[in-house]
């Protein structure tokens, strides 16, 4: 019997959806979802693996115009998708017209592997709003198949799943059949650490904070985890504390809640505060962050 396997590569402008797809192909929360924009900042793959198949699936952050090297590093993730895809999904949600970089989107309309063009949240959409996006990204993208879809409520995403099986190229797979993605166990600690960051914070601070967990011990029962939540400015580590530390204990209880989940055990979580001022904007730090790789 055949086997297929190809790398699936999803793309698009902030916020669209991409995260709430790949996590209802794979099965897991392996990427953030919230409702601010740039939550992706790394490339993340979630694997697939069927009997015949291994859908390797590719989460890139929003695709933006940089302002600092952190973005600029995030962008980079975004090209190298475009690199070794075997299929590319590019992401619009009803109501945008384009994404906003062009030389991306020329890459898009050039390409040479197949495209799907996935119309999200058409449930915040009537049918003639529908049949006017459907028509505008036809003429726009004419190489694309599109799918209108929700993400969200799972409409016409197993429609989506079984036409990228179809479209894999033959090949043995490329990672072990019981392997989920390929990131570390840290990697998630980080990730739901900054989902609540994200979730329970406004304005600058999700966006100037960084995680790194520098202990994971892992016994039969428990896990016991130290993170150092990394801020820019000393008016910043104030705020993720909160009177008496209330706010950095409801971000702690809260990712114990979904590590526990995710691990399937017990967690004991200590979280501490630092400031490195400007560290977004540091090539150095980026690169222990993981940025620029």
């Amino acid at each position: 019997m055949s086997h297929k396997a190809g790398f699936v590569n999803i793309i698009g402008n902030p916020n669209v959806g991409k995260s709430t797809l790949m996590n209802a192909f794979v099965g897991e929360r392996l990427s953030i979802i919230t409702s601010k924009a740039q939550t992706t900042r790394h490339r993340i793959l979630g694997i697939v693996n069927g009997e015949d198949f291994q859908m390797i699936l590719s989460d890139t952050p929003g695709i933006i115009k940089p302002a600092y090297e952190m973005q600029a590093s995030m962008m980079n993730f975004v090209k190298s998708a475009f690199e070794d895809a075997d299929i590319l999904i590019y992401m619009v949600e009803i109501g945008e017209q384009d994404l906003k970089d062009e030389a991306f989107f020329n890459k898009i309309i050039h390409s040479k592997i197949p495209v799907l063009l996935l119309l999200n949240k058409i449930d915040n959409s009537n049918q003639e709003q529908l049949e006017t996006q459907v028509a505008f990204w036809t003429e726009k993208v004419p190489n694309a198949e599109i799918y209108p879809i929700s993400a969200l409520q799972n409409f016409n995403v197993p429609e989506v799943f079984q036409r990228i099986i179809s479209l894999l190229p033959e090949s043995p797979a490329y990672y072990p059949k019981d392997q989920l993605t390929d990131k570390p166990e840290r990697f998630f600690v980080n990730e739901t650490i900054r989902e609540k960051i994200l979730l329970n914070y406004s304005k600058e601070i999700p966006y100037a904070v960084e995680i790194v967990t520098e202990e994971f011990f892992e016994d039969e029962n428990i896990i016991r985890i130290r993170s150092l939540i990394m801020v820019e400015r000393e008016t910043q580590k104030g705020i993720v504390i909160g009177h008496k530390g209330a706010a950095l204990k409801k971000v702690g209880m809260d990712a114990r809640a979904d590590l526990e989940k995710f691990f399937g055990k017990q967690i004991h979580i200590e979280l501490y505060v630092k400031v490195n001022k400007n560290w977004r904007s540091n090539v150095n730090m980026l690169k222990r962050f993981g940025y620029n790789q």
